[in-house]
């Protein structure tokens, strides 16, 4: 599997940032830019079926070389990055032996890993691993499970003796804004399932998300000349701390872990005058969610009784749903993954995801989709980093999978 590095760094040269404020499908045009690169390496591989259609959803056909029936498969991975740092030219740095210590990222910037506060990473002394340069995210989250879907299918054209039956591969827009499967056609996938590859470290399959929402806060100020304030100014930005005061503060991200669920601000923008506050609400039970949803309801309509009238606006939507209970009932397509990594070494830790993938909203779309490791580690900035020997394993795993429900 030695090409899926050199793919991985390729592509993440590609800038694919997604923009949660922007209405338009993709949400940003660069997303395009990774989908050509793909569908010509497609055609060059050659896969059949390929289309990537206006809403940048490419999809693609591994055809059968066995004539038993074999139940048609697909593999999924996302191509934009997060908006929450820069995927705008990403400098991989590669560490080919990692000797445990501090990590200098970006020396001129005085930018560091320390072992002391990514522990994690002891685990993969002596090997290579990839990080960025300290000034942008890496783009692991999900290019990594692009290279891994790529990788696999060039194994498998390069091994025809490898028995297999139909594959379907496909690239989504905008995971990363909660919309990638907004417009994925099921139908036109046709595949019985499906994995995402898009987990974190190696031997992680997950089958279970959290339930999603996002709640948008605008809050209206009245400005004054400071000199004249009294009894007459309202200071948007001072509502806005208010209103973040009467949330949990314990049921925020750096707070919880497991099955701990969290309200996440993760923007913040305003003056006097307006103030703007974006949040994600999440738990792995629904009716969790909704006690924080009503937290937030509650918190705005006692700051707009204060001045009877609306000063708070609060906007909640839900994003996605818990996956389990659409894969619970056909558990065998993660037992196959489970299988297939024991049978290459790998402990599998079914774990539940602390996040959402395009196989929860697929999944309540008629497509059960679990999750499947890619190695990547602390994503969504700058000190996101990937083993390569993960990645490496990633790809064994898919072609195991797909070799195992052939041969059933």
């Amino acid at each position: 599997m030695t090409n899926v590095k050199e793919r991985f760094i390729k592509y993440v040269k590609i800038n694919t940032e997604s923009d949660r404020n922007s209405s338009s499908v993709p949400s940003t045009a660069v997303q395009f830019d990774l989908a050509h690169v793909l569908e010509s390496e497609l055609r060059e591989l050659g896969l059949q079926e390929i289309s990537l259609d206006e809403n940048c959803y490419l999809m693609a056909t591994l055809p059968a070389n066995t004539d038993q029936p074999v139940p048609v498969i697909g593999f999924i991975a996302h191509l934009d990055t997060s908006q929450d740092m820069s995927g705008e030219g990403v400098n991989p740095q590669i560490i080919e032996s990692f000797d445990g210590g501090e990590i200098v990222l970006n020396a001129e910037h005085n930018i560091h890993m320390s072992p002391s506060d990514f522990p994690e990473l002891q685990k993969y002394i002596g090997q290579e691993i990839i990080t960025t340069d300290g000034t942008t995210l890496l783009g692991a989250d999900d290019k990594a499970g692009v290279a891994v879907i790529m990788s696999a299918m060039a194994y498998l054209i390069e091994h025809p003796e490898i028995k297999h039956g139909k594959v379907r591969v496909g690239f989504t827009p905008d995971e990363e804004i909660g919309r990638g499967a907004d417009k994925f056609d099921v139908k036109k996938f046709g595949a019985a399932y499906a994995y995402t590859v898009d987990g974190g470290e190696i031997g992680e399959l997950e089958y279970e998300t959290f339930n999603a929402a996002d709640a948008i806060v605008t809050i209206s100020g009245r400005n004054v000349h400071p000199g004249q304030a009294k009894n007459k100014m309202i200071n948007s930005a001072l509502l806005a701390m208010e209103f973040n005061a009467m949330l949990p503060v314990n049921e925020r991200p750096e707070y919880t872990e497991g099955r701990e669920g969290f309200i996440h601000l993760l923007l913040v923008e305003g003056a006097v005058e307006s103030t703007r506050m974006y949040y994600i609400i999440r738990d792995h039970e629904r009716q969790l969610v909704e006690k924080r949803k009503q937290i937030m309801i509650d918190a705005a309509t006692l700051l707009n009784r204060r001045f009877g009238e609306e000063r708070v606006g609060l906007e909640i939507n839900d994003q996605y749903y818990n996956m389990r209970e659409k894969i619970e009932p056909v558990f065998e397509i993660v037992e196959t993954v489970s299988e297939a990594m024991k049978i290459l070494g790998i402990e599998p830790k079914i774990r539940p995801v602390r996040g959402g993938t395009d196989g929860s909203r697929l999944s309540f779309m008629g497509l059960p989709t679990p999750n499947i490791f890619t190695g990547g580690m602390y994503g969504h900035g700058k000190y996101e980093v990937l083993p390569t020997r993960s990645l490496e394993r990633s790809v064994d795993v898919v072609v195991k999978i797909i070799e195992l429900v052939a041969s059933k």
